[in-house]
This record gives C-alpha cells, structure tokens and sequence, in this order.
C-alpha cells in the first residue's frame, strides 16, 4: 500500500499538468471560428489556427520528450508549462491571423512538452500491472478537464469575447503551475548532459512533420497542382531524406527505429490516423456547423461538445481497464462500431439539428473514442525501458497527436471548401451546410471501417495458458 501510495502521491504535479491541458484545451474550441469572424476573414481559415496548434503539438513531441530523458522529468515539465502560459497571453492579444499562428504555435510547443513526460512517469513509476488503469487515470484526468470546458468557453466568448476566454486560460494556467511547482516532489531522476543530442534530427523532425501536415491543407485550399502545393509536396519529400540520412548516423536518434518498427507500433499508428482525427475536426465542424444553420443558437455547439468529452472520460475508464483482462483488439473492435455509430448519427442532422441529437452523435463517437485511446498506449507503450521512456512516449506522441491535425487537415477543409463551393452554385447556407455534414459523415464511415479492419491485425497481448 505504501509501494502505491508514492508512486501515485508522485503522479499529483503531472496530473495537473494533464488537467490543464486538457481545461484549456475544452475552453478553446470556440476560438478559431470566433477569431476569424472577429477579423472578418472566411471561416475556412480556421484550418490554419487548428494546423499551428497541431504542428506544434505533434513534431516537437519526440524532440521533447528525448529532451525530459536528458533534463529529467521536473524540468521539461515546469518548462512546458511556462511555454504554454506564455502561448496563451500571446493568442489573446493576437489581432492578425500571422500573430495568432506563432502564438497557437507557442502554445503546441508547451503542449509536446507536458504530454510525454506524463506518459513517461506512468510507463516508469507504476507498476506493469496498474499500467493500463494509470493509462486510463490519465484519459479520464484530460478528457474529464475538458468536459465543462466548450461550454463555459463559449458562454464567456458570447458574454464578453474572446479575448477574455483567453485571459481566463491564461490565469487558470499560472494558477495550475503554481500548484505543480509546490506539490512535485524532490525528483530522483539523473540529469545527463546535452553533448551529444540528435540537434539536426530535431530540426528534421520539426521541418518533415510541419510539412507532411500542410499537404492536406494546401492541397484543399489552394488547388492540388497549384505551385503551393507542389513546394510543400516536394520540401517534405526533400526533408524526409534528410531526416533519414540523420537519424542513421546519429548516436543517439531521437526517432527510435526498433520502437517504431513493430508491428503493433506500425498498425497502431494506421488505426490512430483513420479515427482518432475525428475528435477534433468534428468539434470545429460541429461549430461550423451551427453557425451555418443556427447563428441564434451557437451555444448548442458548447453544450454537444462537452457531452462529447464526457463520452471519452467514460470510456476512458469503462472500456480502457477492459483490456487488462480481455485481448484489447477485441475491445478495441467493440469501441470502434461505437465510433462508426456516432458517426453515423451525422446523417440525421438537420439545419435545425437539436442539441439531443448532437449530443448523441458526439456522446457516442466520444465514448468509443476514450476507449480506444486509452488501450493503444497500453498496446504501444508496454515494455520501454526508463532510459528510453521520454523517447519512446514522445515518438508515440507524434504519431498520436499527428491524427488530430490530419484528421483537421483532411475533414474541415473538406467540409467548409464543400459549403463554399455548394453557395457559389446558388445553393442556401442551409442546404449547404446540411449535405456537406452528411457527406463527411460517410467518408468518417469509411475510415472507421478500414480502422476496424485493421485493429484485427494486430497481434495478441494476451497468450492463452498452456
């Protein structure tokens, strides 16, 4: 009991950091399409401050959580977090999209920092056997923080903008800080030094992961033979190159290839990519949506998305543990059919949608999705040694937080390029709208099926007794 109670007592500073993240990441879904309609720009650009966001996250997870190998965990922590304070106070003072880009991208590089060194204190501190359940206490901590979050923040960009919402999170996450900085307890971890680092791998990393984002984006938005695409196409070709003749003569590569090279690494990643995404480009879709459909009424978005949250934190802690005592592509098979049925209920929308049905929709979809998450980091992640947790974790973080942003990429512009191109026809807002959601809905139905299809390929965690 005493075993348990420091390793969890040990856990409070990054489960705060977990909660914060996920607070502040609940308060800010309104934020894109709030900015670009305070400025007065398409709503379209709303891929652009999701994509900085996600960038960020994503390519400097690894880089990042290498750096918590040699730093140590405290440090890369408390680091993190003063980065995305610092990242918020700079959105909410943003007043051109540029501006908003570099202080969103700020805010992903604090974001890369936290996430892998929470990861990394669970694959170390707590024991293989609880593993799972600090996996699924972790998804419960950061899909729970977000639960309240659409909701409030869109009841405080409607009574007082913004900006304000932002210097709300901006105060909530000096508050949060203060608290790890006092409650982390003297770490044990040794410190190494920097000689040595993979610092062109980073600067690889960085520039191949930003670019192969963009791809979708660019493509959609300016035209897939138009010369901006084509640049970004062949500097990711270019810089993929790069990134691989460094990591192979790098002594210590920050992108692990025996790691990345497995199979349950290779067809966890594929199934991330073909739902996970789904999470966040339907909550900015869904916004969208509403502002099409129901300018009068935005505030249902609010309300539908924390529903959404609450499914993940459910799931999290329903399904997640399940797969300690059944083989987890069985329960991850299960936890997709419920990602396809919320999906599927987008085909019911109407362009007077009620809140019911859109909390049913993303209810559901959430609580597959919290399932599902929770039981690919124990798939992915059992086994990794302590020297290389913040490596490990960081790498999985990319490719994890990777699916987000591609999901982004690939799904809002298809929905919001769908609505423009339906209204320059001569069709209404209304009907645009409508058939646009209807159409994403089927091809979200598509990717969760081959998700499903390859979840069976993964290969077994549980061996039977002899």
């Amino acid at each position: 009991m005493g075993k348990e109670s420091s390793y969890m007592k040990g856990f409070v500073p990054y489960a705060l950091a977990a909660f914060l993240v996920g607070l502040i990441g609940g308060f800010v879904t309104g934020l894109g399409p709030a900015f670009v309609k305070d400025i007065g720009i398409a709503y379209n650009n709303t891929t652009w401050t999701a994509l900085a966001l996600a960038i960020s996250t994503a390519a400097c997870a690894p880089i990042l959580g290498k750096l918590g190998d040699v730093l140590g965990r405290k440090t890369t922590l408390l680091l993190g977090m003063g980065v995305f304070i610092f990242g918020n106070v700079l959105t909410a003072i943003a007043g051109s999209l540029p501006f908003m880009l570099v202080a969103r991208f700020i805010v992903g590089v604090g974001t890369a920092a936290i996430a892998p060194v929470v990861m990394a204190y669970i694959v170390t501190e707590f024991p293989p056997s609880a593993m799972a359940k600090g996996f699924s206490l972790y998804m419960l901590i950061s899909s729970a923080a977000v639960v309240f979050g659409p909701t409030m923040g869109s009841l405080i960009i409607n009574a007082y903008g913004w900006r304000t919402m932002m210097w709300v999170c901006a105060g909530i996450s000096a508050a949060v800080f203060l608290l790890c900085l006092l409650t982390h307890k003297k770490s044990t971890q040794q410190r190494k030094s920097l000689a040595g680092f993979d610092g062109m791998g980073a600067v690889f990393i960085l520039l191949f992961f930003s670019l192969v984002l963009c791809i979708p984006s660019f493509g959609q938005n300016f035209g897939w033979g138009s010369t901006l695409f084509l640049i970004v196409l062949l500097s990711s070709a270019v810089s993929l190159f790069g990134l691989i003749a460094v990591e192979k003569r790098a002594a210590h590569p920050i992108l692990l290839g025996s790691f990345i090279r497995r199979k349950a690494f290779i067809l966890t990643v594929a199934a991330l990519f073909l739902t996970q995404g789904l999470m966040q480009a339907n909550m900015t879709n869904i916004i969208i949506f509403i502002n099409y459909t129901q300018p009068e009424n935005t505030i249902i978005s609010g309300y539908a998305i924390s529903i959404m949250y609450l499914g993940m934190s459910l799931g999290a802690v329903i399904l997640g543990p399940l797969a300690d005592r059944w083989e987890p592509k069985t329960v991850l098979t299960g936890s997709f059919v419920l990602t396809g049925i919320g999906c599927g209920l987008m085909l019911l929308f109407t362009e007077k949608v009620s809140v019911l049905l859109l909390a049913l929709s993303l209810g559901i979809l959430g609580f597959g999705l919290g399932g599902n998450a929770t039981i690919f980091m124990k798939v992915v992640l059992s086994g990794l040694s302590p020297e290389k947790a913040g490596a490990g974790t960081g790498t999985y973080g990319l490719f994890r937080d990777l699916a987000a942003p591609f999901g982004v990429a690939v799904f809002v512009p298809m929905f919001t390029n769908s609505i423009t191109k339906s209204i320059a026809s001569g069709g209404t807002e209304f009907a645009a709208a409508v058939s646009s959601i209807h159409t994403l809905a089927i091809a979200e139905l598509v990717c969760v099926a081959v998700g499903i299809a390859v979840v069976l390929m993964l290969p077994k965690i549980h061996k039977k007794a002899n």
